[in-house]
């Protein structure tokens, strides 16, 4: 029997990975089944591409006594701390967190995938490297090998971190941004879309270029 997802958030990645999941459902991957969002933006009842909001972020709980999974998926780039304080402060177990592999990803067997993390298609993670929780690696993303991720990262679609490398939590890896191996990246960074990272980056950092320099701090 299928088990439940609901997806905090909505339009973008959430309807994006909420489709990936009815895919994964059409290829004969009957692990989980999308039953909607909650969304903060949205009245309840109302529709998100044909599927339900199913109410508020402050219902969770409710949904988590019926036996509900959750995916998160309300980050954003430019300093992550007060939407990551926004769902802590749901205190949804890791048992109530759902791990949604694509079946047409690549995911190495010793790879260890933190609870509420997401692996879409034509994603491959090479082995050794261990996620946080709560990460999303979207659309043809590839992650090297032996890499330390930290919790409520977010790899944007045809990005590519190399091997070795140190990504804290929050941290944002932008649309086909190559990312040097050996490389330590801080807490609640981004790196621009298209960007080459050759050097590591400080806490609250946000940089873009070919090579990327330094921006701005994050807001």
């Amino acid at each position: 029997m299928s088990k439940k997802i609901i997806i905090l958030g909505g339009l973008g990645n959430g309807s994006v990975i909420a489709n990936a999941i009815i895919d994964a459902n059409k290829r004969g991957n009957k692990e989980w089944e999308f039953a909607g969002y909650l969304n903060d933006r949205q009245e309840k009842d109302s529709l998100i591409e044909g599927f339900p909001v199913l109410g508020k972020t402050r219902d969770t709980i409710e949904f988590i006594k019926k036996g509900f999974y959750f995916i998160n998926t309300i980050y954003r780039i430019d300093g992550q701390q007060d939407r990551i304080k926004l769902f802590e402060s749901l205190k949804i177990p890791d048992s109530s967190l759902a791990i949604f592999i694509h079946p047409m990803a690549y995911v190495a067997p010793n790879v260890e995938l933190g609870s509420g993390t997401v692996v879409m298609p034509n994603v491959s993670v090479s082995s050794g490297t261990i996620f946080g929780k709560c990460c999303l690696v979207m659309v043809g993303a590839t992650i090297g090998h032996n890499n330390r991720i930290g919790n409520y990262c977010h790899f944007a679609a045809q990005c590519c971190t190399s091997s070795f490398t140190k990504i804290s939590a929050g941290v944002h890896i932008g649309l086909n941004a190559t990312i040097r191996e050996n490389l330590e990246i801080g807490k609640n960074s981004a790196v621009g879309m298209g960007s080459v990272l050759l050097e590591n980056i400080g806490e609250n950092e946000i940089w873009a270029g070919n090579p990327a320099k330094f921006i701005r701090k994050a807001r």
